[in-house]
């Protein structure tokens, strides 16, 4: 049986202990499974069992990575009879130093980093590594102490530099909570003459092109893309896109354009090829429907990209 992990990130004294207190009081979180909970740094605060049910909570402390091994882990599962575990992780170790040693039967299921809005532009100023190393795997990102009159496009841009797709809240010194609700820019100029793709981009193109295409129409784009050429295609089609992974690599599919030229014939299947053209939505058989068709006028060969699989982070 997989046990769920509960992991919270963060550098000292960002709130972690103050969000898993709040936890193990709720009610609707706590309701009697036995919980291992692991803590990995000593803050200020200090978790509060007479506030929570003692009885099927365990708290261990772990000072040093060398003690982070599968088999010790285990065997504090063991011991405490836990369904489930919750890890406070250390803000100075690594996070794969943690994801390497996780018994195979625990499994993460929530990742949160804990920001302190005061202090988390000097972390990124002097210990940026660390602050992407957090922010790159973490699901949720909860900035705490954020002044109600706070510019919180700082705190939004800094997370989505790292993950475009980690939900972001910010916690408020009034009491109060704020889902992120900031729109992203894309991050390619769609006015420009000619809209240039970089290879880390083509996941938000295709969605964007997908979900908006009129904003598509008439403009002209160039990205390095890998071919798809077959018998079955018309002689002057061809696809021209990139493998995206969504979520995981089990979910990696072929994401590309029906391209229309003349010499399609001509430009061999799996190669990879800088593609330019303009774009037209209309109806196409293979499509099935309405969708963006390229109308390549410049086509070149091209080295495989050092990431052939495009991700949205």
């Amino acid at each position: 049986m997989m046990l769920p992990v509960f992991l919270f990130s963060g550098f000292l004294d960002s709130g972690k202990t103050t969000f898993i207190q709040s936890m193990l009081e709720d009610p609707q979180f706590n309701e009697g499974q036995r919980t291992l909970v692991l803590l990995c740094e000593e803050g200020e605060e200090e978790l509060n069992p007479d506030k929570f049910s003692i009885n099927n909570v365990t708290i261990h402390s772990i000072d040093s990575l060398s003690d982070l091994t599968p088999d010790k882990l285990s065997a504090l599962q063991r011991k405490a009879s836990a369904s489930r575990i919750m890890i406070e992780y250390n803000g100075m170790w690594q996070m794969n130093d943690l994801f390497d040693r996780l018994p195979e039967n625990w499994g993460i299921a929530q990742e949160t980093m804990m920001v302190d809005a005061s202090t988390v532009m000097a972390y990124n100023a002097n210990m940026r590594q660390l602050v992407f190393d957090k922010l790159s795997t973490a699901e949720l990102v909860i900035f705490n102490r954020v002044k109600p009159d706070a510019d919180r496009m700082e705190l939004h841009k800094l997370v989505r530099a790292v993950s475009r797709g980690a939900q972001i809240v910010y916690d408020l010194t009034d009491g109060t909570s704020i889902e992120d609700d900031i729109v992203d820019p894309l991050p390619f100029d769609i006015n420009a003459p000619v809209i240039v793709i970089e290879d880390r981009d083509y996941a938000l193109f295709y969605q964007d092109i997908c979900e908006e295409p009129q904003k598509y129409e008439g403009k002209t784009v160039r990205f390095k893309g890998l071919i798809g050429n077959s018998r079955r295609l018309p002689d002057d089609t061809i696809f021209a896109g990139r493998h995206i992974m969504t979520c995981c690599e089990a979910d990696i599919r072929y994401c590309g354009l029906v391209c229309k030229y003349p010499k399609a014939k001509s430009i061999p299947h799996q190669s990879w090829a800088i593609v330019e053209g303009s774009i037209k939505n209309k109806f196409s058989n293979i499509y099935g429907k309405k969708g963006p068709i390229l109308t390549i006028s410049k086509i070149q060969s091209a080295e495989k990209p050092e990431q052939p699989v495009a991700t949205f982070y």
